[in-house]
């Protein structure tokens, strides 16, 4: 899978890109993830990519023009391709997004900054609209390394075990389960005896039970949503 990222401060991923699942994946030759800097795209001798807004106001606006060159040429005339915009005014991004994304071969992750777009941007060339969250940060940079990593690790070859991924928390609507390592004891504080028994279905039934009992404390909301097996019943029954 591809992921193009165009932003006005392309060296602000360099490290992430280089390091970890994102450096794993690259070399596993599962995902490429290449940087474009938004400057690049602009006519002027000054490269600029930013001006005032009509109207009046504070700040500044990303330009249309380099961002309409910047996503046309890496679309090379496939109008197929996803444009995300990272936006404080998108769609809250959740594990279901993550999915619906990793279904496309290609993705284009155009970074916000400053006070935003120009308008035609929102209307005539991004495809989808995503925020991770109610709060304010100087630009999309950090948000688009969010999406594509939730993306990335859903691409078989990015993690180093695929089967880690389907467990994890939000793979369903549900949070994980603890996890215990060595030593079985510490400071008077045992690992449960069911992690210790070696029975494979006492081990999966406690993870289970756990992985509920967690979710129903902390995020009752998502237990709400989740169509319980007749086992979960049973489970959540007993941590109730």
């Amino acid at each position: 899978m591809r992921f193009d990222i165009v932003s006005a401060v392309p060296e602000v991923f360099a490290g992430w890109r280089a390091t970890g699942m994102m450096a794993r994946g690259q070399h596993a030759g599962a995902v490429t993830i290449a940087v474009h800097d938004l400057r690049a795209y602009a006519t002027d001798r000054h490269r600029m990519v930013d001006d005032y807004p009509f109207g009046g106001g504070a700040g500044m606006l990303l330009k249309p023009e380099p961002l309409f060159a910047a996503v046309e040429d890496l679309r090379g005339g496939d109008a197929a391709v996803p444009v995300v915009l990272l936006t404080p005014q998108g769609r809250r991004f959740d594990q279901a997004q993550a999915r619906e994304l990793r279904a496309a071969p290609r993705l284009v992750l155009v970074c916000g900054r400053y006070e935003g777009v120009d308008e035609r941007v929102r209307e005539h060339l991004v495809t989808h609209e995503v925020s991770i969250g109610d709060y304010v940060l100087t630009g999309g940079e950090l948000a688009a390394m969010v999406v594509v990593e939730a993306v990335a690790r859903l691409v078989p070859g990015v993690l180093g075990d695929h089967e880690s991924a389907s467990e994890e928390s939000f793979a369903e609507p549900l949070l994980e389960y603890p996890h215990y390592t060595r030593p079985a004891e510490f400071r008077g504080w045992r690992v449960p005896e069911d992690l210790l028994s070696g029975h494979h279905e006492r081990v999966r039934l406690w993870r289970r039970r756990e992985q509920l009992r967690r979710t129903l404390e902390r995020r009752p909301d998502l237990v709400a949503r989740w169509r319980l097996s007749q086992e979960d019943r049973r489970l959540l029954a007993r941590t109730v």
